[in-house]
């Protein structure tokens, strides 16, 4: 791995430290070459610091370890993008990240609707709202729900339609999603255990 160092006059580049599960990103620091080469020899990830002037393990004191996953170069060879498994809060001041958010997974436009079903959940009195009257329904309701749209998936699977098979996907995807939070789960629930199901 060619780092170019000698850009700076310091001999440092910035490494970003990203979760290598949740591929949140948790912190922001800087390597010279011998911090790099620490980092690849003890697995721990490992910075200079700016301002004790040395080089040093995150972690040493308070053991919440970066251990490294893998590193990879931008295009101009002078940053670095660290995959880590953190070994506790990444912050000095105690969060998950260095910008006060917790470190948890996120699965885009899934979540944000994961985040839509459970106010309605928690807010069934909205009568105009479809989800808001499934829970109202109960689990019966919402289980058939997933039933039905289980089966008009398949259906439209053995046609030639790729519109409706789409759609009728997305209904059973959201009806799902829906069938989860009755039964007190999330998404990410379920992506635990393919995960422990997952052999490399």
């Amino acid at each position: 791995m060619e780092v170019a160092f000698d850009k700076n006059k310091d001999g440092l580049v910035p490494a970003i430290i990203q979760d290598s599960t949740t591929k949140n990103v948790l912190m922001l620091g800087y390597m010279n070459e011998d911090a790099l080469n620490k980092t690849m020899q003890t697995g721990k990830v490992t910075f200079y610091s700016r301002s004790k002037k040395r080089i040093w393990q995150k972690g040493e004191e308070s053991g919440n370890f970066l251990n490294l996953v893998n590193v990879e170069i931008d295009c101009d060879n002078d940053t670095l993008l660290i995959s880590a498994n953190p070994a506790g809060p990444t912050c000095h001041k105690g969060s998950d990240t260095c910008w006060n958010k917790d470190n948890v997974q996120n699965f885009g436009f899934l979540t944000h609707l994961e985040a839509i079903i459970r106010d309605r959940k928690e807010n069934k009195s909205n009568e105009k709202s479809y989800v808001s009257s499934l829970f109202k329904s109960g689990i019966n309701k919402i289980a058939q729900k997933v039933g039905e749209e289980a089966v008009e998936t398949v259906i439209e699977a053995k046609d030639d339609n790729e519109k409706l098979f789409l759609e009728e996907s997305a209904d059973l995807l959201f009806h799902y999603l829906i069938l989860l939070q009755a039964k007190g789960h999330l998404l990410n629930d379920v992506v635990d255990i393919l995960k422990s199901r997952h052999k490399i």
